[in-house]
């Protein structure tokens, strides 16, 4: 850890960049599929994307039940560590995960945070509460040292859990990393990458590569962003918002022709959703117009037929970014193939893992845009 920050500080700011391997896990969905419980747990979780994207405030903060998340780094906290799987969400701002206060289902099958061992732990005293698509959870903010990729992070705030919804407990990681802008973080807690940038440990920007088969090989990367993870220019989109990662997408297109977002809409760029997010009546014309047809709460397809299926078009800034059949259709060994465009129930977009695995991703902070190349 010390080789690591004393390196920062010897090479020039531009060449420090902190590597957070991902690894690529089972999905909840995967594991319930296994068991015969798919259908049993999404009628009791209905899956609602944009929760989290519900209007916030001071003290709280919203995330969403996707059993199709897929990819987590390891952290540390406290003196000595005690390690936590995380997802790295650029959908929220807030860290947080499992304490030994919480003996709901969620918790006791996961990694909990252990304040009393912890020699560097202080309380704040303040509460924190997370509003899921169905149920919550609920904790207490506290300090300690969070270590990141190697670079230790003294004093970052966060939150401990105490009670969490039951369908954590399918979940493979323990808890969130939030790396969306700080004005959204619950209680004002500073999100740990600005702390880093702050502490003149990074630059302030960050990238995501998400593999697409392997369990190995995905990454965020603080401070810099990897050439050999993308081929073909890097098209930076201006932001429109600077709370989530959101910009302006132009339209999507199939075979030339408009069947979403017409006229123009706001998309947010969210390595803590798994699918394509979209207005209702616009994910229906898009399963429309690559053949799927109603199934299962979802859109389903012929599996033997993804090879001929179209690719779409996601035009943004002047510049398309197009996804063929095989990135967005999912494939299951119990419920056959399915599309990966999920009902929001609002008139924003999100981009999710479908969406990123394809494309690159730069996050800059400092200059406020995104950055997206063709992912290799």
């Amino acid at each position: 850890m010390k080789a690591a920050i004393i390196l920062c500080a010897l090479m020039a700011l531009s060449e420090c960049m902190v590597r957070i391997p991902l690894n690529k896990g089972k999905t909840a969905r995967e594991r319930l599929e296994e068991k015969g419980l798919w259908e049993e747990y999404r009628r009791k979780f209905p899956y609602r994307p944009a929760a989290k994207f519900q209007d916030y405030a001071v003290g709280t903060e919203q995330m969403t039940n996707d059993a199709d998340l897929a990819y987590f780094g390891v952290i540390s906290i406290g003196t000595p560590p005690q390690s936590f799987k995380v997802i790295f969400d650029t959908g929220s701002s807030n860290l947080w995960v499992p304490s030994v206060y919480c003996n709901s289902a969620a918790c006791n099958n996961h990694d909990k945070f252990n304040p009393g061992q912890s020699s560097t732990f202080r309380n704040t005293g303040r509460s924190l509460q997370i509003q899921y698509g169905t149920g919550s959870m609920t904790g207490f903010l506290g300090y300690d040292t969070v270590v990141v990729g190697g670079i230790s992070v003294p004093n970052q705030i966060f939150g401990l859990s105490q009670t969490e919804a039951p369908f954590m407990a399918h979940m493979t990681a323990d808890g969130i990393l939030g790396l969306a802008f700080p004005r959204l973080a619950a209680s004002g807690a500073e999100p740990v990458f600005n702390n880093m940038v702050q502490q003149g440990l990074v630059q302030n920007y960050f990238s995501v590569y998400l593999s697409s088969n392997s369990a190995a090989g995905s990454e965020v990367t603080f401070g810099g962003y990897d050439p050999s993870h993308y081929t073909g220019p890097l098209v930076w989109i201006p932001l429109s918002s600077e709370t989530y990662w959101q910009i302006t997408v132009d339209s999507i297109t199939v075979n030339g022709q408009v069947v979403a977002c017409n006229g123009g809409c706001q998309a947010i760029v969210d390595t803590g959703t798994s699918l394509i997010v979209g207005p209702n009546s616009d994910i229906s014309s898009l399963n429309n117009a690559v053949g799927a047809s109603s199934s299962y709460g979802g859109a389903s397809v012929n599996c033997g037929s993804i090879g001929n299926m179209p690719e779409i078009a996601i035009n943004i800034n002047g510049h398309a970014f197009t996804l063929p059949a095989s990135a967005y259709v999912r494939q299951s060994r119990y419920y056959g193939c399915s599309t990966g465009f999920s009902n929001g129930g609002s008139s924003l977009w999100i981009l999710g893992d479908v969406f990123i695995r394809q494309y690159y991703t730069i996050f800059n902070m400092q200059s406020n845009y995104v950055g997206l190349a063709k992912a290799v």
